[in-house]
């Protein structure tokens, strides 16, 4: 597979790569571990297939749901629902918000299934997908950053070092160099947001004496109270 926006890269050396005396045959897109890279990696069949995955197991909680109560339908949302809609979520947060639509539409439809049963008027408050993915991509930067964690270091950033003693820079020497972009589709690629999240974050906190599971909580309620946009 040839990784490129344009269609017809892959064009180029089609028929032209020989292992062993078997040409290899090129494609459009490659399974590993459980995701669906395609050749621009816009993601756009991984997310669709997910969804559609995600979304019939909340029929099946809809089927049962007068065995249960609210917290029984959470519980089994939980277990069996929410997992397809994040695993290795940071691999493809780049996707379009169009597509991430797609998760945040199934899991309104959970929740709603699970606030129909629930017995007091007042629905639960709920997180959004993405509030829970930046508290993950934050998480993990954390372990790259302050942990130094060994086989994730290959991520690691430079810390920003600005020429004018701005508000920011002064609260916080945590703060990392955001790697340039010239899409939108790269700004929303793990690195890129992560480092624009994460200079936002310990600006307001203090991240070198914190754990792993004190950084994802503090991440947490950091995120809670501040917008984030896509882009």
């Amino acid at each position: 597979m040839v990784i490129s926006r344009s269609t017809e890269a892959s064009s180029c050396i089609n028929g032209k790569i020989i292992f062993g005396k078997s040409v290899l045959q090129m494609t459009n897109s490659i399974s590993i571990l459980g995701v669906s890279f395609d050749y621009c990696l816009r993601f756009d069949a991984h997310l669709k297939e997910i969804a559609k995955k995600a979304s019939t197991r909340v029929t099946l909680l809809r089927r049962i749901k007068h065995f249960l109560d609210a917290r029984g339908l959470q519980v089994l949302y939980n277990a069996q629902v929410r997992p397809f809609l994040e695993y290795a979520a940071l691999s493809w947060m780049s996707a379009s918000k169009t597509h991430l639509d797609l998760l945040d539409k199934v899991q309104r439809r959970a929740y709603h299934l699970i606030d129909s049963v629930r017995q007091d008027t007042q629905p639960a408050l709920y997180t959004t997908l993405q509030h829970r993915r930046d508290v993950a991509a934050l998480t993990v930067m954390h372990k790259i950053q302050v942990q130094r964690v060994p086989h994730l270091q290959g991520l690691c950033l430079p810390r920003h070092r600005s020429l004018r003693p701005t508000r920011t820079v002064i609260s916080s020497e945590d703060a990392v160099d955001v790697p340039w972009s010239s899409t939108s589709q790269h700004q929303r690629t793990f690195l890129s947001r992560t480092a624009r999240l994460w200079n936002s974050f310990v600006a307001d906190a203090r991240v070198q004496t914190l754990d792993t599971q004190q950084a994802k909580l503090m991440g947490h309620r950091w995120r809670l109270h501040h917008n984030f946009s896509l882009v």
